[in-house]
């Protein structure tokens, strides 16, 4: 009877363990399986936001305009003077992703909803969109996160999936985040970077990269790209190709549409200019566990390569990309 016992006990474990390692699979395989739309015409086929007036007039309708209204009047809220808490650096919401989180190459919002949770090799987790929202505001907006349990941050996330809400699961749309625009076969170049900022940037950003306050002093008209009130070293735009492929397709943001925008190049050079200059520092040693996970533009080692923290900064990227790839095929 015993041997009976301990036979059966012996397959429980095992089946136990086997519902485990397909569950796991099986989540693993879904927060991998994301992938990006093929190229659409510009037949109307790109993703659009939906128009605001669809938003429903009952209670998770007000959650949604007050999401919203947080993203584009962040500072208001929760800048230096917030109404609800004193918690970031005075900018907004969409001072990075542009009009609320709707534009088009502008850092939008769109392929959220269909993606998270997702893992992620920053942070070598699987994270939900309260952990990736908390980020924005301890890294873009230099703040402290807020509890997800709150009315704020459940307005925000309201706002982030009705806007992906009719997005298939698994997909990202063109038009989402920022573009990724060619490497440079040279590393950019701060100094060519700060000719460019004089004659395109500082009529709005200020010659000294502080922006310009609204005539409330609470939010920015143009918000400032490096200083006490800038994004800190921890991120996203603190990688030069994240801040090249936004300012190429949404700067100068004066300028009207059918203006010459900003090349490739002017593009990589003004972003190595505007990193290389004080900001916050953030402390990044957490970032990237497994540190063969980190991008070729990650500017603080270790890394799995021999190429240098410089290197990594600025580029060139190709050498260190055709290094990951060889690693990956070994």
């Amino acid at each position: 009877m015993q041997v009976v016992n301990a036979r059966r006990l012996l397959l429980l474990v095992i089946l136990s363990a086997a519902v485990i390692v397909i569950v796991l699979a099986g989540a693993i395989n879904k927060q991998q399986n994301i992938k990006k739309s093929p190229e659409l015409s510009d037949e109307g086929l790109l993703w659009e936001a939906p128009d605001t007036s669809a938003i429903p007039f009952t209670q998770e309708g007000i959650l949604i305009r007050y999401g919203r209204d947080l993203i584009a009047n962040t500072s208001y809220y929760l800048g230096p003077r917030g109404k609800v808490a004193a918690i970031t650096n005075g900018m907004n919401c969409q001072n990075c992703h542009l009009d609320a989180g709707t534009r088009s190459w502008g850092n939008n919002y769109s392929a959220v909803f269909p993606t998270y949770p997702r893992f992620r090799e920053r942070s070598g987790t699987v994270e939900n969109i309260y952990k990736r929202v908390n980020d924005c505001i301890d890294r873009s907006l230099n703040g402290h996160p807020i509890d997800t349990n709150s009315r704020e941050m459940q307005a925000i996330s309201s706002y982030i999936n009705w806007l992906g809400q009719k997005v298939p699961k698994n997909i990202k749309p063109t038009g989402a985040g920022i573009r990724d625009i060619a490497f440079l076969d040279r590393p950019a170049d701060p100094i060519k970077g700060q000719n460019v900022y004089m004659y395109k940037c500082q009529r709005c950003h200020g010659t000294s990269g502080q922006g310009l306050l609204n005539g409330d002093s609470i939010s920015y008209q143009y918000p400032p790209l490096w200083g006490n009130n800038s994004y800190n070293s921890g991120a996203g735009l603190y990688r030069v190709s994240r801040f090249a492929g936004y300012v190429r397709d949404n700067m100068p943001f004066d300028a009207p549409h059918n203006s010459a925008p900003l090349t490739d190049e002017e593009a990589w050079d003004v972003a190595a200019f505007v990193n290389s200059q004080p900001r916050p520092n953030k402390d990044n040693s957490k970032d990237y566990p497994n540190i063969a996970g980190k991008p070729v533009d990650h500017p603080f080692g270790p890394y799995k390569d021999d190429f240098s923290e410089q290197q990594h900064k600025y580029g060139p990227f190709d050498p260190i990309r055709l290094a990951k790839e060889k690693t990956r095929t070994k």
